[in-house]
């Protein structure tokens, strides 16, 4: 069972910067595409972006969030990172990390979350 731990979240004010870090245990971190989703109250879950297994570094992310947000992932220490630019109030969630297995989407571990809170 893999298991998935973020952190790095907290309180910053508007324009601010933070790196949200989710580190992987007890999975072949090489062959799972990871990626960052979040949950703002009251709301859906939605996608913010995610990172190729394959190494080539293949990145998606939500518009909402283009030029301002960046993922990468380091295979040797199985941990994937949200660089976050410039947040705005709207950015506020509870941020989820999420590795899917590349072989077959049904195969994926959710971690526990991590608050982000941008105010104004």
């Amino acid at each position: 069972q893999g298991t998935l731990v973020e952190s790095g979240g907290g309180l910053v004010q508007a324009g601010g910067s933070l790196r949200l870090t989710c580190a992987a245990s007890r999975l072949v971190f090489s062959v799972y595409n990871m990626g960052w989703y979040r949950q703002a109250q009251g709301k859906e879950r939605e996608f913010v972006a995610a990172i190729s297994w394959s190494g080539d570094g293949t990145t998606n992310y939500a518009d909402s969030v283009k030029g301002r947000f960046t993922i990468s992932r380091d295979s040797a220490k199985s941990t994937v990172y949200l660089q976050m630019n410039s947040l705005k109030p709207e950015d506020t969630a509870i941020y989820y990390c999420k590795g899917t297995y590349y072989k077959n989407g049904n195969i994926y571990y959710w971690g526990q979350g991590t608050q982000v809170t941008v105010s104004a």
